[in-house]
Formats: structure tokens, C-alpha cells, sequence
């Protein structure tokens, strides 16, 4: 059971994914544009396909996790784009401030999303996990 301080922690842990999500997908749309991110994927040896539906997988995951609905399911249902993401920028070594990125961001990601699973949506979610309440009595 969740205390009135884990509560309100699994809710920055989870608008901190949520916003995680949207300026990763932002930055494919805006920035890199999603042609262009299309042709990065193809670059790695990923179909260009797939730039499209992980762009559109970090904006619903963002909008999800912002109002918690089931955040600890889509935490998990966001562990591949993470793990693609870690196996991207292996090669690049550990910190992600190397040229084209190191690991260490991604992976430190998984370990969130985890936690996320793990301890819930916290406070102010709009539909939590029904077996674990947001905030018990102590």
C-alpha cells in the first residue's frame, strides 16, 4: 500500500515519463521530421515503417501516462520502443551526450518504466490500477 509521500512520487515518476514520451515524439515531428526519422530508422537497419508507429506510440503514451490511464500498462507497452532505443545507441557508448548518443538515457528509462509498473500511477490518475489504491491510510 502507498503513503501519501510514495503517492505523489509515482505521480512525478509518471508526468515525468509522460513528458518524456511527447518531447521524444515532438522532437521526430518537428525536428527531425518523421520522413526524416523514417530514413534514420532504415539507416539502423529497421524498416522506415516503424518510425511512424513508435512516433505514434510516444504520443498516445504520453497522453495516457498524463492522465494515468493504466499508466502501469503502458509503461510496459513502451519497453520496446526503450529497448530498441538502447540497442540503437549501444555501439555509441555510455553517456548519451557521445556523438549519436550513448546508452545510458534508454536504460535508464527502462528502469523508470519498471518502476512506474511496479509502484503504480500514484496521485490524480484518472484510472489506476483497481488492486493498489493511489494513497492508503497509514
Amino acid at each position: 500500500m502507498l503513503n501519501q509521500s510514495t503517492a505523489y512520487g509515482a505521480l512525478l515518476l509518471r508526468l515525468s515519463l509522460a513528458a518524456m514520451w511527447w518531447a521524444h515524439g515532438l522532437l521526430k515531428w518537428q525536428v527531425f521530421t518523421l520522413p526524416g526519422t523514417a530514413a534514420f530508422f532504415e539507416s539502423v537497419g529497421l524498416p522506415g515503417a516503424v518510425a511512424y508507429l513508435v512516433f505514434s506510440a510516444e504520443m498516445i503514451a504520453g497522453a495516457l501516462l498524463l492522465i494515468g490511464w493504466h499508466g502501469r500498462l503502458v509503461s510496459l507497452a513502451m519497453l520496446p520502443v526503450l529497448v530498441g532505443a538502447s540497442w540503437v545507441h549501444l555501439g555509441n557508448g555510455w553517456v548519451f551526450s557521445n556523438a549519436g548518443g550513448g546508452w545510458e538515457y534508454p536504460v535508464f528509462l527502462i528502469a523508470a518504466s519498471l518502476v512506474h509498473a511496479l509502484i503504480g500511477d500514484g496521485a490524480h490518475a484518472l484510472r489506476s490500477d483497481a488492486r493498489q489504491p493511489a494513497v492508503a491510510s497509514a
